[in-house]
């Protein structure tokens, strides 16, 4: 048996071969980015992984995470269902980390400069946008080792980028699917608004089954430059075997908005990290998160707020509905520049409890280094309401349909925050989902 000191346990079924043959795999690429994967490859292998000293990885259960078993699967012609609830949304469809299909409704897109199309193509066709934004923020949360791992084997994903002061009336769907037992995937969307430009950008991650092992370590990079209003929308529901690494980079310029909401649901034990960073006078986001775990799921969610420039204002609020032996982690911090001053920064994590055994666990912090700031933060962890469980019972609604009526009436003030009503539907329909399992 190995051990986590031997090399080989430091890579598990990434070796130095199958890294070969992954570079060997690609089309012709910018020689930069075959560098960047090349030094991302030597970093993923040479640092440790995380161990219980660690206090980024505080309450995780480190029994589980493993990179032995797992294999680059295959492409295929297909893929599940690749609907969001929304008839004229755009679409890139991914399966195994491949490109299957790109549909565009609107036939003046590209009259208009709009780009959606894969990360390989726009290595090459929008090589300096790329470039520049492409993974441009590091590792800040805990998961250098697996941000390098997606760095060093990331084939293709989507890129999505509107041009100054284009606003687009509907949004732009991503579909990435894991196909296949012991599949690893490594799924990328890099998001550039211009200035004074509107989007939303909604993307799904999901499996053909909920019975496969599986690893998918992902990330994206959003940026909304001066005066830009982004909305994106992140659905997980990656297999119930699954293990999900997933880090996601906000950058929001002078007077731009960007409004996330990351909907939890598959995975036998996810990791998600979100860094947002205001870099300018007026900057907003908007950070939002729903999480619905049961059976034993594990959701670890890690957030980080940075207020660089003075005016600036961010919000966070994360929900989550805990059933059966399921746990949840939220270690979230706001920091505040020396120069950040009448900075606005909110958080919360807030669990609803459906089970004796469940288990939430919360960690907001405040790092303030200016004087003229208004920040607050809090957790609340609190069992389900017996009166109003039994209310519910008493006229006739089993105790499921019940856990369902009051876990919508907790989610729905984050979902309220969303524009679109048609998206609010969608995302009540792909929650529902959850309880029919």
């Amino acid at each position: 048996m190995t051990t986590l000191t031997e090399p080989k346990s430091l890579v598990g079924a990434f070796t130095p071969e199958v890294f070969a043959a992954h570079l060997a795999s690609l089309p012709p690429l910018p020689q930069w980015w075959i560098d960047r994967k090349r030094a991302a490859y030597d970093r993923f292998a040479s640092l440790p992984m995380p161990s219980r000293t660690d206090e980024s990885w505080r309450f995780s259960n480190l029994g589980g995470l493993t990179l032995d078993g797992f294999t680059l699967p295959a492409a295929v012609k297909s893929s599940p269902h690749t609907s969001i609830g929304i008839k004229k949304a755009a679409k890139l469809i991914f399966a195994n980390g491949r490109l299957l299909s790109r549909e565009l409704r609107a036939a003046d897109l590209a009259a208009r400069g709009v780009v959606i199309d894969s990360l390989q193509s726009a290595l090459v066709q929008h090589e300096a946008v790329v470039r520049e934004h492409l993974l441009a923020q590091p590792a800040k949360l805990g998961s250098a080792k697996f941000t390098a791992l997606h760095e060093a084997f990331l084939n293709d994903g989507a890129f999505v980028h509107i041009p100054r002061g284009v606003e687009l009336d509907d949004p732009i769907g991503i579909f990435s699917y894991a196909l296949g037992e012991n599949a690893a995937l490594f799924p990328h969307t890099l998001v550039v608004a211009g200035d004074n430009s509107r989007a939303s950008v909604i993307e799904y991650f999901g499996s053909g089954s909920d019975a496969e092992t599986q690893l998918a370590v992902g990330a994206n990079d959003l940026y909304a430059g001066h005066g830009a209003q982004l909305t994106y929308i992140g659905k997980q529901d990656w297999s119930h075997r699954a293990l999900s690494f997933q880090s996601n980079s906000t950058v929001v310029r002078r007077d731009a908005r960007v409004q996330s909401l990351n909907l939890h649901l598959g995975a036998r034990q996810a990791r998600h990290e979100s860094l947002s960073q205001l870099q300018a006078p007026g900057a907003f986001s908007e950070m939002l998160a729903l999480t619905v775990a049961e059976t034993d799921q594990e959701f670890d969610q890690r957030t980080l707020q940075i207020h660089q420039a003075p005016n600036t204002k961010s919000d966070l609020l994360y929900k989550n509905a805990l059933r059966g032996t399921a746990k949840t982690i939220f270690s979230g911090l706001i920091v505040v520049d020396p120069d950040a001053q009448k900075t606005d920064a909110y958080q919360s994590n807030r669990n609803l409890m459906l089970s004796e055994e469940a288990e939430a666990n919360s960690l907001p912090g405040l790092e303030i280094q200016a004087n003229d700031v208004r920040c607050t933060h809090g957790a609340t962890s609190s069992r389900i309401d017996p009166e109003q469980e039994f209310y519910l019972q008493s006229r006739g609604i089993a105790k499921e349909q019940a856990d369902e009526l009051l876990t919508f009436g907790f989610f729905e003030e984050v979902l309220n925050r969303l524009a679109s009503d048609e998206l609010h539907d969608a995302l009540r329909a792909l929650i529902q989902t959850k309880f029919k399992k």
